[in-house]
């Protein structure tokens, strides 16, 4: 799939297609269910124990196991069909939802019931992310992405928003029973609105974790595949140690200063990136611009040296996330690298690397914050960013003759 036609696709050619409605309904109400039950989780294991590191874990106990989903399980997304693999997981959820608001389980019983589950969570996530290739094609693909990143961010800061106002009105296991409610409500969407496709791949005698490894090991022995993974895992990536220290650096400013304003001003900077990158530049274009919107992650950085005051540090940021749009450039090349057969893997393995790649950068980030000022890791996470864009270049910019399409895995 080569993008000739340089007219950008709008939102009208988007939001036309009733599949992709329906998918990006389900994945909002998606998210906001899962924001709902981590913040109502934290609060009921923090009420029950008193213990903060055991909130904490309540908090990000759904997300730790997706790196292990996502080395030992991805095979599952190309082998069963994509529909049914979604509407299974979010089912899934629901069980645990249900037992979880029922309050039968001791606290590192919920913690436990809550990994388990998020096993699958990668298998899932890579199905729904292979699928909009399918309903979107052409340049409309890489905007419904935009749209699928922009709908992400908003509806997290919505689920915030619920959270907070159910735990208020109804209490931690109230709000898991509204979390429940909306797993049901994404299960149906799926299940009426989404077309039931057959799996990529047929069942095969071995096992999906010896063919998770396998195939993994093939699209990273890929030289294309593995440099357009990493070109996508590392820059960005590693503007996420400069984030996780805004609430110190926002501390030692003044009181008055806000950490959520500065967080706020990172999470509107990406959505602004992909909306004006998404929308308003043509395909063409936007593939010449990426490797110069990877460098503006790290360039604004640089000035926290001098540690400036919340409101320039809030443009500064601003300008700096929404050099993340440069991932939208890559998205047909990535899409056109990989085999049709392997997709859900593939962008399984993407999903997961991503996220391993950033937590490394939070840890790293509040490491080092230990021994120097937040100012001054933010800073580094800037030079961090600008070292990996400058050596990943090659593999940011677009190649001169349109490469043709698929790979050489089957």
């Amino acid at each position: 799939m080569i993008v000739t036609d340089s007219r950008p696709v709008t939102f009208r050619d988007v939001f036309a297609v009733a599949e992709f409605r329906v998918l990006l309904g389900g994945y909002s109400v998606f998210v906001i269910g899962e924001t709902v039950k981590m913040l109502a989780l934290s609060v009921l294991i923090y009420q029950r124990t008193g213990s903060g590191l055991l909130a904490a874990l309540a908090y990000v106990t759904g997300f730790l196991p997706h790196a292990v989903g996502g080395a030992f399980l991805l095979a599952l997304a190309d082998r069963w069909p994509p529909r049914r693999l979604i509407v299974g997981y979010d089912l899934f959820r629901l069980a645990m939802v249900v037992v979880l608001a029922l309050g039968v389980l001791s606290p590192p019983a919920m913690l436990g019931l809550v990994a388990v589950v998020g096993l699958l969570a990668p298998v899932s996530s890579a199905a729904r992310s292979a699928l909009l290739p399918e309903i979107l094609r052409g340049d409309a693909y890489v905007l419904g992405r935009s749209v699928l990143t922009v709908a992400a961010g908003g509806t997290q800061v919505a689920g915030f928003a619920l959270g907070g106002l159910l735990l208020g009105l109804v209490g931690p296991y109230g709000a898991l029973w509204l979390t429940a409610a909306t797993c049901l409500l994404a299960a149906l969407l799926a299940r009426v609105g989404l077309t039931a496709r057959a799996p990529r791949v047929g069942r095969t005698a071995g096992n999906a974790v010896g063919e998770t490894w396998r195939v993994n090991r093939m699209l990273l022995a890929d030289r294309r595949i593995r440099g357009l993974l990493l070109a996508q895992w590392i820059p960005g990536s590693l503007l996420v140690g400069a984030e996780g220290v805004i609430v110190p650096y926002a501390a030692e400013l003044d009181p008055e200063a806000s950490a959520g304003l500065l967080l706020m001003a990172a999470a509107f900077g990406m959505l602004l990136g992909d909306l004006l990158v998404g929308r308003c530049v043509g395909p063409a274009r936007r593939e010449a611009l990426t490797p110069w919107l990877a460098l503006l992650l790290g360039v604004p950085m640089l000035a926290f040296l001098a540690q400036p005051g919340q409101w320039p540090a809030a443009v500064l940021l601003t300008v700096a996330t929404a050099g993340f749009a440069y991932q939208l450039g890559l998205a047909r090349r990535f899409l056109d690298a990989v085999p049709e057969a392997r997709r859900g893997q593939a962008f399984g393995l993407l999903g997961t690397g991503l996220m391993a790649v950033q937590g490394l950068a939070a840890a790293a980030g509040g490491a080092l914050s230990e021994v120097v000022a937040p100012g001054t890791v933010m800073a580094l996470a800037g030079v961090a960013s600008l070292a990996a864009t400058v050596t990943l270049w090659r593999m940011l910019a677009p190649p001169p003759v349109p490469a043709g399409g698929g790979g050489a895995l089957r």
